[in-house]
């Protein structure tokens, strides 16, 4: 198999990055050498892992979350942009391939959040699922972990916010129900594209776009606030959707919508890079060119506020469009504000006399 024609169908990744904390990696430069089962692509498999803890105080400037919970680690999603790859090398494995095939679970993160919650020195504070990975990939219908931490949420009263690209999160329509009922609950689907073709090579394992549209207007229907992120924006491939993608979400009811650019740290540039040339070679050279003139030059840009928004001519325009696009359909509408006073510390009625 010559690795740089094979395509593996169903995967984001296309490659296999190294790990700068691994002495030794696998090459594939004398592929004669090698068993076919070494060029394939592997198959998902399943890690438990144990933490001691399972929220995260957010110390990024730019982010607007205080506290994040990752039920999981990696992501079956596959997308060929997302930042979180780097994340899994901290684990041994790779940012490539490894990242959606390799996925790490987390099955003691309800018990581990109502411990958290039962702290008597604990302020109440929004809690985002998830700040890493999508806490409602495929592999959340089989363990249902962030339903239950949901679960945990609905006893103590607790706000939360939520993320995702899966209309999977409509199976817990009545969790999100009770906690919307005390404004208690703030959720964000995240549409990048409604190009289909370009969403099944770019995010080859999330819902479509009309279920993403869908699910908006269910959730709607259901009296959960929810908004709408166009994430990450890759100018020549979707900057030009924005204000049709903020059109459709306002259809189905959104009452708010984000949007962050494309930032290539790390090994994710190689992932998305080599994704890039594979799906779409004549575009490959402008993509990554504009992406790093919005980033000072470099696809591999850290610096706070410039990473999640850029900066320059091709960012403001970005940004302008977004911002018309926002005033145009979303004029009037805002997210309520989280509930803070709800909370019933110890998980415990109170009652008021």
């Amino acid at each position: 198999m010559d690795m740089e024609k094979a395509y593996f169908k169903g995967r984001g990744s296309q490659i296999q990055t190294g790990n700068k904390f691994l002495e030794r990696r696998v090459v594939f430069e004398h592929v004669e050498g090698l068993d076919e089962d070494l060029l394939s692509v592997p198959k998902t498999e399943i890690f438990l892992e144990h933490p001691k803890t399972i929220v995260n105080p957010v110390k990024s400037p730019d982010l607007p979350m205080a506290f994040s919970l990752n039920p999981y680690q990696g992501c079956e999603h596959g997308c060929s942009y997302c930042y979180a790859r780097n994340t899994h090398e901290f684990y041994g494995f790779t940012a490539g391939l490894d990242f959606e095939t390799k996925l790490m679970a987390k099955p003691e993160a309800p018990m581990l959040l109502e411990k958290f919650l039962l702290n008597p020195r604990w302020k109440v504070a929004p809690i985002s699922l998830s700040g890493n990975t999508d806490c409602y990939q495929p592999l959340e219908k089989k363990m249902e972990i962030t339903r239950r931490l949901l679960e945990v949420f609905v006893k103590y009263r607790h706000p939360v916010g939520l993320i995702t690209k899966n209309s999977l999160i409509l199976r817990d329509l009545d969790l999100l129900q009770d906690l919307a009922k005390e404004s208690l609950v703030r959720v964000y689907i995240s549409i990048t594209t409604l190009n289909e073709d370009l969403r099944r090579k770019m995010e080859p394992r999330t819902a479509s776009a009309s279920k993403r549209l869908d699910t908006i207007r269910q959730l709607t229907e259901a009296g959960v606030p929810v908004g709408v992120m166009s994430a990450p924006i890759i100018p020549g491939l979707n900057h030009h959707e924005i204000p049709q993608i903020l059109k459709e979400s306002a259809a189905n009811g959104a009452v708010g919508a984000g949007m962050t650019a494309v930032r290539l740290n790390g090994k994710v540039g190689d992932v998305f890079g080599d994704w890039l040339r594979k799906n779409f070679p004549d575009r490959y050279q402008k993509v990554m060119h504009q992406v790093a003139e919005m980033h000072g030059g470099t696809i591999n840009d850290s610096q706070f506020g410039r990473r999640m928004r850029g900066e320059g001519p091709i960012a403001g325009m970005i940004q302008q469009l977004f911002r018309h696009s926002r005033s145009k359909y979303f004029r009037d509408r805002e997210f309520p504000e989280f509930n803070l006073m709800a909370f019933r510390r110890g998980g415990n009625l109170s009652l008021d006399f």
